[in-house]
């Protein structure tokens, strides 16, 4: 198949003279410091013309579907983390509202709005180290530095909220496991002050740039109707102009309390998906000023015992909860029969969890949808025919990242 493939594709080719005996295969990959990742993708070349092109998945892949299946609905948490982890809260709280959805309990609001702010930082984040990376296979390398400074007041909120910084294993099920403490209000009114000067120099960097321009036009470009063929969903649908995202189609964590609107492209190319994340991050930055204002009073976690650990001065002094905290421990607490999906609107588009439970402690099948492991597939189609420096470019602004595209 695949040779028949490439045989129409050199008949096809305009000059036959001019490729017999010149072209030659290149593996990108599965280690290049131009893919940031494991990834490999052996191009058959016309000089730097990509005639043909063909993606290897799997050279970290992990199981974790499997894993999860003997691992209790906590343990998982640590599972999502290493998927996208250039914006693991959004992992967590996914995983989190696909238990409470199956459980059926009732979320307080100030836990929305809490887990608002915190995968609005996780997307800006993400989108950070996204398009910071197509300046900078670009050629524009220090708009990244000043990024990752900005990215660091992010972490160090992560750190405040929860004690870890990447991989973060953010909340519980049911909300936090603390309440916002003073040092994270400070952080985060000293980042929402600080940073919209720094990203607006960094749009000023990039946006209009000519030699920017010219490197990401027409570079990596699909149409809305092969990327929906494809199963294509968050920014790099949207640079389509197919205004589809989550928080909108199908809100949670209370989203449709909050005015913002959803960036989107028209050409489907690699500055399309640039600009439209460019846009995203002010939009994530006017959700959480909406959140925080108004943050309401109220518990930081719902009222459900069997998933959320006891305070230690209970534990030693309420038989109840060290009974409690004995269960989640040693993970004897089982959750109903049913069969649920979840999903919610992911750095990288819509991410899902299909869980089936057969009543007992761990789940009896669990999927995730990963994004990146849908839009991966269509990466040969729209590097074939370009430049090898398109391919570059167009891999770093469709955001594959490798945990996510194995899992």
């Amino acid at each position: 198949m695949k040779d028949n493939a490439l045989s129409n594709i050199l008949n096809q080719h305009d000059s036959k003279e001019q490729i017999d005996g010149q072209l030659y295969t290149l593996n990108l990959g599965p280690t290049h410091p131009a893919t940031h990742g494991i990834f490999q993708n052996v191009l058959t070349m016309d000089g730097e013309r990509i005639l043909h092109a063909e993606q290897t998945v799997g050279y970290i892949h992990r199981a974790f579907e499997k894993i999860s299946e003997r691992r209790n609905f906590t343990q998982i948490t640590t599972l999502t983390d290493r998927m996208n982890y250039c914006s693991a809260p959004i992992n967590n709280i996914g995983w989190h509202l696909t238990v409470e959805k199956l459980l059926g309990c009732e979320i307080p609001k100030r836990v929305d709005y809490m887990r608002v702010i915190m995968m609005e930082l996780a997307r800006i984040s993400d989108h950070l180290i996204c398009n910071g990376v197509i300046a900078m296979d670009a050629g524009a390398i220090t708009g990244l530095t000043y990024l990752f400074q900005e990215r660091e007041r992010i972490y160090e909120m992560y750190e405040e909220v929860c004690g870890a910084r990447l991989t973060t294993n953010m909340g519980r099920i049911g909300g936090f496991e603390r309440d916002f403490t003073p040092k994270f209000h400070e952080l985060l009114k000293t980042f929402l002050k600080k940073f919209p000067v720094v990203w607006q120099d960094f749009c000023s960097l990039n946006e209009r740039n000519r030699i920017f321009m010219d490197r990401t036009i027409n570079a990596g470009p699909i149409s809305a109707e092969r990327a929906l063929s494809y199963g294509f969903t968050g920014p790099n649908l949207r640079a389509t102009g197919v205004d589809y995202d989550v928080r909108v189609a199908q809100p949670y964590c209370s989203y449709e309390d909050f005015d913002f609107i959803i960036p989107v492209g028209t050409s489907g190319d690699t500055y399309d998906r640039f600009m439209v994340r460019q846009q995203e991050v002010w939009e994530s930055l006017k959700i959480i000023e909406q959140a925080y204002t108004n943050l309401p009073e109220g518990p930081f976690h719902a009222d459900l015992p069997e998933f959320y650990l006891p305070e230690k001065a209970d534990v030693y002094n309420n038989m109840e909860a060290l009974i409690y905290h004995f269960k989640i421990v040693m993970a004897e607490t089982e959750v109903p029969k049913g069969e649920v999906y979840s999903c919610v609107e992911g750095g990288n588009g819509e991410l899902g969890f299909y869980l089936v439970s057969d009543g007992g402690r761990t789940p009896y099948r669990l999927h995730f949808r990963r994004p990146c492991f849908i839009y991966y597939q269509a990466y040969p189609e729209m590097i074939q025919g370009g430049l090898i420096s398109d391919a570059i470019v167009t891999l770093c602004s469709m955001n594959v990242i490798a945990g996510e595209l194995d899992a």
